[in-house]
């Protein structure tokens, strides 16, 4: 007999033994269980790494970015008047 078919019949035995009173407890949590898994097979795909998702990481099409931060920052950067939102050449 199969592993999974070896639990069914123990829970199916577990279930026999139960009390009527409990059975109603019983059927709830089962209801619960089975929207449990409902959900989670709606939710899983739309979450699949969500903040890789909005970052973009990864999709710049540039090996290494770090090896060239310095370099953008010093052309970023007015050595006067320091980080602005102000394009150079305009006061």
């Amino acid at each position: 007999m199969a592993e999974t078919t070896v639990e069914r019949q123990n829970l199916v035995e577990a279930i026999n033994a139960l009390p009527d009173d409990a059975l109603v407890e019983l059927a709830s949590f089962l209801d619960y269980l089975h929207y449990k898994t409902i959900q989670r097979q709606v939710t899983e795909p739309t979450q699949q790494n969500f903040l890789l998702t909005v970052a973009g990481l990864g999709n710049s099409g540039q090996a290494n970015v770090s090896d060239t931060d310095e370099e953008i920052l010093r052309n970023e950067i007015d050595p006067i008047y320091g980080w602005g939102s102000q394009s150079k050449g305009q006061p």
